[in-house]
């Protein structure tokens, strides 16, 4: 089982501006995933959520093409190929910021320019006073006037059964729900959940096909939501029935459900705090979904070529939120 490989400038600055932040915000363990096309970064897709969202939190998945990450890529082993492993998210973005600290050291008169690229690789080394040897995930680099190796500690690499359950995992997490609707500003989203989060634990969201977005928590005492329309609709979509508009929000919503126009479904409010903190990877455009039969709330985040309006799929990252009530279908 071998893994070695240089990171590019982009890829490296990717994973420590944007997405170790957040990942770090969504859990403190993540699972790092190479196969021989793609470097993954996922949370929560193994143990209790293996076969998809049942409250035990978010899963989140980030997905680069190797080529964005890397130069020089070169993953074997006995899986097909492909190794995975677990990793505290903290540890490794420390280790990530120390060796770039170092690369970014500038040359002092007369020495040649340019570093050398960043190296990561999979070690076993023995750690003092043990008798077993220990994967490390490490990092290497030279600076102008200094060199630095930083070992990451991380778990066994998974079993061949392991990274199958976890293949299937992916699989699965692939299907867009039907419906996708786009919310134009992200912070003033999350601005308002922070404000629901302080009425209760539980949180409605309903999406309908006309491109609205709905929020609210319930209690004993009070209900209060807000909802976002008029949104841009990717996937099935209809056109508002024109009586709707002088009724209430939760009644459109209700006849919207009935209709076969809209899902909603119950979400806990921590999970979808956690979810607003993949914002710290910058994404380009956000959509919220609901998978068919209300089974998840999905949210996917898009990513555009550097000065275009063109998707970058060499980019993929979405979380689901598993759903505490199957709402209504």
């Amino acid at each position: 089982m071998k893994f070695k490989a240089f990171f590019t400038d982009d890829g490296i600055s990717l994973l420590d501006k944007r997405f170790l932040p957040a990942m770090d915000k969504v859990g403190r363990v993540c699972h790092v995933f190479f196969t021989p096309t793609h470097a993954m970064l996922l949370h929560n897709l193994l143990g209790a959520t293996a076969a998809g969202p049942d409250g035990g939190g978010p899963q989140c998945v980030a997905q680069f093409a190797k080529d964005l990450l890397f130069r020089e890529y070169n993953v074997s082993s006995r899986n097909g190929n492909q190794i995975a492993f677990s990793v505290e998210v903290a540890l490794l973005h420390r280790a990530l910021r120390s060796v770039l600290a170092v690369h970014a050291q500038p040359p002092a008169a007369g020495d040649a320019t340019g570093a050398p690229a960043i190296q990561v690789k999979l070690v076993n080394k023995l750690p003092a006073g043990s008798r077993t040897a220990t994967p490390f995930l490490t990092f290497e680099t030279k600076g102008a006037r200094a060199a630095v190796v930083q070992d990451v500690p991380i778990s066994r690499p998974l079993s061949r059964s392991d990274i199958e359950r976890l293949q299937a995992a992916l699989d699965a997490a692939k299907d867009l729900p039907q419906t996708l609707v786009q919310v134009p500003d992200l912070p003033q989203l999350q601005s308002l959940v922070d404000r629901l989060k302080n009425v209760g634990d539980l949180l409605t969201v309903a999406v309908t096909q006309y491109g609205d977005l709905h929020l609210q928590v319930s209690t004993s005492l009070v209900t209060v939501g807000s909802e976002f329309r008029k949104l841009r609709v990717i996937g099935d979509r209809a056109n508002a029935p024109v009586g709707d508009q002088n009724l209430t929000s939760s009644t459109r919503m209700d006849m919207a459900v009935e209709r076969g126009e809209a899902l909603s479904v119950q979400v806990n409010m921590k999970h979808l705090v956690k979810s607003l903190h993949c914002h710290l990877a910058k994404p380009d455009c956000t959509f919220y979904g609901i998978a068919p039969g209300g089974a998840c709330l999905t949210v996917v985040f898009q990513y555009f070529i550097p000065g275009t309006r063109l998707a970058d799929k060499s980019i993929s990252f979405y979380c689901r939120l598993p759903v505490l009530d199957p709402g209504s279908n």
